[in-house]
């Protein structure tokens, strides 16, 4: 992977792709990197040597963490604003109690 005029040229699963995008080189470096890794990973997993095929799985399998993890950062985030929330109106307690 290297740079190249107005993109960067990046390798996944043996293609080669070039990518023009407001993006650091580096991190589309990575995410290529990223892709390749995942898609290599479930090809030798489901034996599939049908590029097409991979890169769709990839994206599913993709698409899951991401939704898991969005999930995830969502309770968190309720939990947070709940927390908020309860230390605001012990604050308002307490300041109520001082005048």
């Amino acid at each position: 992977m290297a740079n190249i005029e107005n993109g960067i040229r990046v390798e996944i699963y043996d293609q080669e792709y070039h990518l023009r995008g407001d993006l650091d080189a580096q991190y589309i470096q990575q995410l290529a990197k990223f892709l390749d890794e995942k898609m290599r990973a479930i090809a030798s997993r489901t034996h599939t040597v049908d590029s097409l095929r991979v890169a769709v799985l990839s994206a599913m399998n993709i698409a899951d963490e991401y939704h898991q993890l969005k999930a995830k950062y969502d309770g968190l985030a309720r939990q947070v604003d709940e927390k908020v929330g309860e230390c605001s109106a012990a604050l308002d307690r307490l300041l109520k109690m001082e005048d």
